[in-house]
């Protein structure tokens, strides 16, 4: 290890050293795909269930609409939680390693302070 080297090139490299693939890539892209559906389907349920509601005066066909608007806001906020929590995967993961690396760099810094202790106590004071 190189003292000159730049921290962010270190970072990379040490990431594209652990090469760990990502097992279930293909359902993570499935499931924010289906929450972008699930969002996008339910805002259409919800107004068309609007729509049907208020352009008739018959109950029977107003209670089947609202139904439609209901079922429409739940598939809309099932969507909007399942995209929110798969397009956070990526950043979070990200992050972990992020933190990760500081942690493994603070370590490395508190051993170097450490051997370079003088233990008669006549370190000059930290600046």
């Amino acid at each position: 290890m190189t003292t000159t080297e730049p921290r962010a090139d270190r970072f990379v490299r040490e990431l594209a050293v652990l090469k760990i693939p990502d097992p279930a890539a293909a359902r993570t892209t499935l499931w924010l795909r289906l929450g972008v559906l699930l969002m996008v389907g339910g805002l259409v349920l919800g107004v068309s269930g609007y729509l049907v509601s208020h352009n008739t005066v018959d109950p029977l066909v107003q209670g089947d609409g609202l139904a439609l608007g209901l079922g429409g806001i739940s598939a809309t906020v099932v969507g909007s939680a399942l995209f929110l929590r798969y397009s956070l995967t990526g950043f979070l993961r990200f992050w972990m390693a992020r933190q990760s690396y500081d942690i493994n760099l603070l370590a490395d810094r508190l051993l170097e302070r450490d051997i370079h202790h003088d233990p008669t106590g006549n370190d000059a004071a930290p600046r």
